[in-house]
């Protein structure tokens, strides 16, 4: 009776982890989003976010219509499961759990692909694009591997998705990005049309796709563990899903400390997300050495993947979505037949007579090797020839890619009317003051008109009007704003702005290409001075700003011909004395 009861007592427990993994899997959608948009430029930010949004909402409606039918419907000869509409006609007696488990992980092959064919794609194009990888491509190669198809029949291994998931994702990204072509600026090409020098173009903001990594990592205990049927099970995937990820990032790090002279931030994030697409296809079946050795060899194929794409293929994907699911997809599928291990807890892969298979390295042979390369090679024909169809095809009846014009102005304003994803920060006229705000500005009624200045004769020799205009480092805003002020100055324009340059003789990379110039945040003082000495404000600009390292600042020096105060029309030398 005890053991009755306690078996009960672990079905529910695990019956609601698995629907907690499902939100988990679900949360996945926020990393890609964050890593999408932090690794490509502000200007289309806000397509990211609608494309990852999109993605899911759907990747939804079809699931509902006919994916769902052919992933995990009655098997038809191995193929593809009996489409039916089961969720909609006999709701009561629906599966409902599997639905949603189901659906969260097809939604993640479909986003694969954004962050490749990111800031050059019309956005109905991609709506297209994800409307068909969600209601047939995707659910016809996983029914083979977890609907009963003709791999599960054989014995192939993918428990969670490096396969069915990430592979077919990375495979369609390759083949998206090929068709869509490289974003304009990326390569230098000379008078014959070759491709001469690779560009670097640095995402806007790495703390985004920091942050992105961690939740996509935090979301993977539950892509990986959802499916676990005991406590040393899950303890034993959520082991192998800490150590690959971490030895990968290891891997990655030293690796480009060593051939870049510094260790690559965003690359470095890229291989944490390698090593846990590596890891997912065997962590149910890898100890902790396996797991070890597939995590550092998938920190070393990112970088690898990244350069041959960049570099020799001259395929332009702005996130390594293909280096860090294509090929660590592929390399984790295979590593099943190399590490697999019956000492994992639950182990279960069998041959068709039910004989157990084990991986080379653990005394297990070829047999299951054998049966995982021909998954491998099978879903990656099926994905390769149905996306290279689905992408022409969309090409010709909607086009793919933006023209040049709406590229160069950003996605965000062009294809959803969105001036800037950063609209509170955006340094437009609106959010631009002169001189420190003391009173609240009265209401001028008519019969209140406000004095008008009249220039007279006396006027003809007043001192010389010059702009003098200061770009410095960000951390110093405070301490030149306030020494300005010190010498008489209270009016000034402050505006954020980017500078651009290089050291010489000191290359600097970004995810291995060199960066002819870098573009860093600084500031820009505006100051039009009469009264004030131009010297005056030159030292004391001077005296704040000189540390004598690269980045100090420049100051430059401009004659202004007139100032006319708008309020009160006083013209040149009186329109100053307000702010000098």
């Amino acid at each position: 009776m005890d053991e009755t009861l306690r078996t009960l007592v672990s079905s529910e427990v695990f019956s609601v982890w698995f629907l907690a993994g499902a939100a988990l899997v679900f949360w996945m959608q926020a990393g890609f989003a964050m890593v999408e948009a932090g690794f490509t430029r502000a200007k289309n930010t806000g397509n990211i976010l609608m494309k990852n949004l999109m993605d899911f909402c759907i990747g939804t409606i079809v699931f509902i219509l006919i994916g769902y039918g052919l992933l995990m419907g009655e098997d038809l000869a191995g193929f593809i499961g009996r489409p039916g509409f089961d969720l909609l006609s006999a709701y009561q007696e629906f599966d409902y759990s599997a639905f949603v488990f189901n659906l969260v992980f097809c939604a993640t092959t479909a986003t694969i692909v954004s962050g490749a064919m990111a800031e050059r794609t019309k956005f109905l194009s991609y709506c297209v694009y994800s409307a068909v990888i969600s209601a047939l491509i995707y659910p016809i190669e996983a029914h083979w591997i977890w609907g009963g198809g003709w791999l599960s029949q054989i014995g192939f291994h993918d428990f969670a998705g490096s396969c069915a998931i990430h592979m077919v994702g990375g495979i369609s990204a390759l083949i998206g990005a090929k068709i869509l072509g490289a974003r304009i600026g990326k390569y230098r090409k000379d008078s014959d049309g070759k491709i001469v020098k690779v560009n670097a173009i640095p995402g806007h903001n790495i703390t985004f796709g920091a942050l992105g990594c961690f939740i996509l990592w935090v979301g993977w205990y539950g892509f990986n563990g959802a499916a676990a049927t005991d406590v040393p099970q899950l303890g034993s995937i959520f082991l192998t899903t800490t150590i690959a990820p971490s030895a990968a990032t290891v891997a990655c790090m030293i690796f480009t400390w060593l051939r870049y002279g510094k260790p690559d931030v965003s690359m470095c994030l890229n291989a944490s997300l390698a090593g846990l697409v590596a890891i997912t296809a065997g962590c149910d079946v890898t100890d902790a050495f396996g797991s070890l050795v597939i995590g550092t060899a998938a920190g070393l194929l990112v970088v690898f993947g990244v350069w041959l794409l960049d570099s020799v293929l001259h395929i332009d994907d702005p996130v390594g979505a293909v280096a860090v699911h294509f090929c660590n997809g592929l390399w984790g599928t295979i590593a099943v037949g190399l590490f697999a291990t019956d000492t994992a807890p639950a182990y279960s892969i069998a041959d068709q007579s039910g004989a157990v298979m084990k991986g080379l390295f653990y005394g297990g042979g070829l047999k299951l090797l054998g049966i995982q390369l021909s998954g491998v090679v099978s879903v990656a024909l099926w994905t390769a020839v149905t996306m290279t169809l689905v992408f022409l095809a969309i090409k010709a009846v909607f086009g793919l890619r933006v023209s040049r014009e709406e590229e160069q102005l950003g996605l965000d304003v062009t294809e959803h009317g969105l001036t800037s994803a950063y609209a509170g920060f955006a340094m437009t006229p609106e959010y631009l003051e002169e001189g420190p705000v003391t009173e609240t500005v009265p209401v001028i009624s008519e019969s209140e008109p406000v004095p008008v200045y009249t220039k007279k004769e006396s006027d003809a020799g007043t001192p010389k009007i010059s702009k003098v205009e200061i770009v410095c480092r960000e951390a110093y805003v405070e301490p030149l704003k306030n020494a300005l002020v010190g010498i008489g100055i209270t009016g000034m324009t402050i505006t954020h702005v980017l500078g651009c340059g290089a050291q010489k003789g000191k290359p600097e990379y970004y995810r291995g290409v060199a960066t002819e110039a870098s573009l860093l945040p600084k500031v820009q003082f505006d100051i039009v001075v009469s009264k004030v000495p131009v010297r005056s404000v030159i030292e004391t600009a001077k005296k704040v700003l000189y540390t004598g390292h690269i980045g100090d600042g420049k100051i430059f020096v401009y004659d202004v011909e007139n100032v006319i105060k708008v309020r009160t029309s006083e013209e040149g030398y009186d329109a100053l004395q307000d702010v000098e």
